[in-house]
Order: C-alpha cells, then structure tokens, then sequence
C-alpha cells in the first residue's frame, strides 16, 4: 500500500484533506478559486470601463467564448488521458494565467474574443484535467470525500476573492482593477507550480479500433451527465433569478440579496464535506441525488411563498430559508454527481469522461438565466412550483438511469443489487 493511499485511509473521518498531492491539489483550488472570485466580481466592469468594450461585445464575446470552450471539454480531456494529467493541468492553468494577463492590454473587441476564448478553453480543459489527475491518485473510495473538500476550499477562495473585488469596486480606478486581474493571473501561476509538485500519473493508450472519444458513444453516461446539467440550473437562481424576485415581487429589503450569498458560500465551505460523507457507492449517490431534488423543490417552494404580502423582516427570514434549503440540495447534488462521474467512468479514460461531465456548468450557465428569468418571472410562484418540479422529476430519473450505466460496465463494486435494492426501499 502506497503511503499517499495509507494517509487517505487514517484520514477518512477528517474534515481536513491528507497530507502529499491531495492537499497541493487543494491549495491549487485555493488560488485558483481567490482569483475567480475577484473576477466574477470585477470582470464586467473592468471589460467596459477599462478594456473599453460596450455591454454587447463583452456579452457576445463571453457567449461565444464559453461555447468554444464547451465544445473543449472532451478533447481536452482526452488529451489528459493520453499525455498525462498532470502535465496537461499544468500547461493549461499556464495558458489561464496568460489569457487573464493578456485582459491587461488588449484594448479592442478582437483581442478581447481571441483572450476570452483561451481563457474558457483553458478552464474548461483544466477541470477535467484536474479531475482525471484526482482520480489517478484517490482511491476510489475516498474520491468523493476529497472533492468534497476541495469544493469547500474553492468556496472559501471565492469568497476571498470577491472581498478583494469589492475592495476595487469601491475605489473603481483603473488601478485597482489591473491589480485585481494581476492577482487573477498570479493565483494560475502559483497553481501550475503546485500541481507540478504531485505525482505523476499512468497515461492510458487508445486500443486499435476503439473509438477516439469513447464517451461520446457511451449513451448511458450522456444521459446522465443530461440529467445533471438539468440539476446544475440551480445555479443561476441565487446570483441572478432570486435577486430580480426579490426587487420585483417582494417586500424584502435588497441587503437581503447579499445574505443569501453569504448563506450559501459559507454553508458550502462548514458543510460540504459532512454532507459528502454520506455518498460511498452508487447507490448511496443516487439516493444523494434524490434527496437534493427534494431539498431544490422545498427551496422554489419557500421563494414562492415570499411573493406573499408580509412585512419587510418575514420576507428576508423566508428568503434566507429558502436559500438554506436550496444550499442543501446543492451539496447534496454535487456529492452524488461527484461519485457517479467517477465511479462510472472506465479508468484509462477519467479525462475525456470528466471533460463530457463536465459540461453540465457550462450548459446551465448557457441556457440557465433565459430560461429560469422567463419561467420565474414571468409566471410568478406557479413558475417556482414548475422549476421545482423539474428538479425533483430530474432527481427520481437518475436512479434509473445509473442502473441503465451500470449494467452496460464493469464498475468497481457490487452495484448491480445494491441499486436493485436502493430501488425497491
């Protein structure tokens, strides 16, 4: 037994993550997750004020930027695959930090395009390339339990980052938003030096006559990360559908928006990893799954509810729970998807299915906000009540479809009859 594989197992009821690659891989999320708070905080001024771009550019350019970068997650994750993990997150968190530098100079919509487009490719490929690498030295049975912690270290670096943001906001200079990116470009450098201290990992090769991009040819694992992105719509509704509800059809104050953040960024970052510990097989994952579709049906329930007349402090109370419940369904998601992705995914081929995967962000971000702001919005509570629905219809579907998965592979457990069970309870 190797020593990194005897630390994983000591430390299995820890909050905190082994010593040796899995803590560089967490302080890698650290930075990297400082500097995305900062630029999701700042970028859209920045893009306008300082890059001189008008609103429409800096919309049109992201748009298609993120669509490219969509269209990477595979390849790039084949490319892992194949290359090594390793040195792939390394030359991509290497490129991020040049995309983010090159926002410093470049002063015209097609410098800014070709910038914005190196720059989601090159996120988009190192999540499946840290992905891939996470798998190639986890255990399979603590893989679940340290991405959880890394998604509490990315939560707790986001909130970070977005103090700093703030603090160029308030001053709103050109200067304080140069070192604002500056940093952003940093925190990738000092990531590729930290993920180039872990071990390498095994490189798979592609055998003659199978397909080049598997995955895409794996209807089962399509259909769930399908039905994943669909849970993954949650995203847009604290950043941009509960704050446009809020100011529309509530009585509750508008600090109110801010809190529901703070509840669900620190709920992730004290919780995440408590919550994961439940999800150690498919079984327990899809139940996970379930159980978030429920928590995200409560959630809409409660937004629903604050349209009711009340007075200002009832408002904001109901609001705040709603976001607790919907901070719930979220950790539990992501601790079943998490197992589901990886448990699975053939080994030799973790990238390239982690980069398929993967997606489901990108196409919430994509379709999320038109989508939810139209249904929302525009049908009042009953529109809370569908997307509702929605989650929990979509949450009861991926039992059948990790069944459907597992039956056409080998997976590293006994699944068949503990879903077969996990159906029946």
């Amino acid at each position: 037994m190797s020593t990194t594989t005897s630390r994983l197992r000591s430390g299995r009821d820890s909050l905190l993550p082994p010593a040796g690659a899995p803590r560089d891989l967490a302080m890698a999320q650290l930075a990297n997750s400082v500097g995305d708070g900062a630029f999701i905080v700042t970028s859209a001024l920045f893009f306008t004020r300082v890059v001189g771009l008008s609103t429409a550019e800096v919309g049109l350019g992201l748009t298609v930027a993120w669509l490219i970068g969509f269209l990477m997650g595979v390849p790039l994750g084949n490319l892992a695959d194949r290359k090594g993990p390793r040195g792939v997150a390394v030359l991509l968190a290497l490129t991020t930090a040049a995309s983010v530098g090159s926002f410093l100079v470049v002063r015209s919509f097609p410098l800014f395009l070709i910038a914005a487009i190196v720059y989601a490719t090159s996120q988009t490929g190192l999540t499946a390339a840290r992905q891939a690498l996470l798998a190639g030295l986890v255990q399979p049975s603590e893989r679940t339990r340290i991405r959880a912690f890394l998604q509490a270290t990315v939560n707790a670096g986001l909130a970070v980052g977005a103090a700093l943001g703030g603090i160029a906001l308030h001053y709103d200079t050109e200067t304080a938003y140069l070192i604002v990116f500056g940093l952003d470009a940093l925190s990738f450098l000092v990531a590729a030096r930290l993920i180039h201290r872990v071990p390498r990992v095994a490189v798979s090769t592609r055998v003659k006559g199978e397909p080049r991009l598997a995955v895409l040819h794996d209807r089962p694992y399509a259909v769930l990360a399908l039905l994943n992105a669909i849970m993954l719509l949650f995203m847009p509704l604290l950043s941009l559908v509960v704050p446009l509800w809020i100011v529309t059809r509530t009585d509750a104050p508008d600090w109110v928006v801010a809190s529901l953040l703070i509840v669900n960024t620190l709920g992730v970052t004290l919780f995440q990893v408590r919550t994961a510990r439940a999800v150690r097989d498919l079984r327990t994952a899809t139940r996970s799954i379930r159980y978030a579709g429920i928590a995200m049906l409560a959630a809409c329930g409660v937004f629903a509810l604050s349209a009711v007349n009340m007075s200002a402090s009832t408002a904001a109370v109901v609001l705040v729970g709603g976001a607790a419940l919907l901070t719930l369904g979220e950790m539990k998601l992501a601790s079943g998807a998490w197992e589901i992705s990886f448990g699975l995914a053939p080994a030799d081929k973790q990238g390239q299915y982690q980069g398929f995967f993967g997606t489901g962000p990108a196409i919430a971000r994509m379709l999320g906000p038109a989508l939810l702001t139209t249904v929302v919005l525009g049908w009042g509570p009953i529109g809370w009540i569908a997307v509702g629905a929605l989650f929990l219809g979509t949450s009861c579907a991926t039992g059948p479809a990790v069944r459907w998965a597992a039956r056409t592979r080998a997976v590293n457990e006994d699944a068949l009859p503990l879903l077969v069970k996990e159906n029946a309870a």
